[in-house]
């Protein structure tokens, strides 16, 4: 049986393929990482923890200083939000802002959080 180049070349193309494959799949994380910051739960946990720092200060804050007593805060879990800076907190904000359509600044949440009281 004589076997060409052709042939000889489309089988090891098909098995290095494979192997590639294989070796993409095997080193893709399968499992959810303790400290993974990203679900929905640790998503309320910020949102929470921003509304109340949001609620105790006297003075509207800037998103700095927000992110600031955000970090201070006694509830900040440093070692979950490992990766929480102040473009994160702006995402949370903006996310706040869409489900919440009367609200487009901080001051906005100040106020609708004082009269929620």
């Amino acid at each position: 049986m004589e076997v060409d180049i052709k042939t000889l070349m489309l089988l090891f193309f098909i098995l290095f393929l494979m192997l590639s494959i294989w070796k993409i799949w095997a080193f893709l994380p399968n499992k959810r990482l303790k400290d993974d910051d990203k679900t929905q739960e640790s998503e309320k946990k910020l949102m929470r923890l921003m509304l109340k720092v949001i609620e105790k200060k006297d003075t509207v804050p800037t998103v700095e200083e927000l992110f600031l007593a955000m970090k201070k805060d006694k509830t900040f879990d440093s070692k979950l939000f490992w990766r929480f800076n102040s473009n994160r907190l702006k995402h949370l904000l903006n996310s706040y802002y869409i489900n919440n359509p009367g609200t487009t600044s901080i001051k906005g949440i100040s106020q609708k959080l004082a009269l929620s009281l």
